[in-house]
């Protein structure tokens, strides 16, 4: 059944590229995670294993809360690897070690790109696309990110 929420489909087809790129990104950044949370070594082991977990399942809700916005506003959500892998502006580039100090590095720097493409999108979805809806959403996806951000930016020296 078609989507009758006010806004134009064309409008629709464009924030769902928007957010399905994000779905992308999200995923992308949720796997690079969970690589860190499986394989970090150290003498803080213990603190950052728990500290990736607790940003992985953050992340978790955050992909399935981004899925069902592409699906209110009347569209498919990405959901495969190969689909992830071409939309994300984001690299599976590893630093090399298993060390807490470059898996956070890796994952600001990911967090960073994602605020940074989500600032750029808000504007087009409220103004251009006429979806407070989403630019809200978009909003409080950024906000969590940037905290996200600054706490991954206090374990570095």
């Amino acid at each position: 059944m078609k989507t009758n929420i006010g806004i134009k489909d064309k409008d629709t087809q464009a924030i769902a590229v928007i957010l399905n790129k994000l779905l992308a990104d999200e995923h992308v950044l949720y796997v690079k995670t969970r690589n860190a949370h499986w394989n970090v070594e150290g003498p803080d082991f213990h603190a950052q294993h728990l500290f990736f977990e607790n940003m992985y399942d953050q992340l978790g809700e955050t992909i399935d809360e981004i899925a069902e916005r592409v699906r209110s506003i009347g569209h498919y959500a990405v959901g495969t690897m190969k689909e992830f892998l071409e939309l994300t502006q984001l690299t599976e580039l590893r630093h090399g070690k298993n060390d807490s100090q470059g898996y956070i590095k890796e994952l600001l720097s990911d967090f960073e790109s994602i605020i940074v493409y989500i600032r750029e999108q808000i504007d087009a979805v409220g103004e251009k696309h006429k979806d407070a809806g989403t630019e809200d959403f978009l909003v409080g996806v950024m906000e969590q990110h940037e905290k996200t951000a600054w706490m991954l930016r206090a374990h570095l020296r």
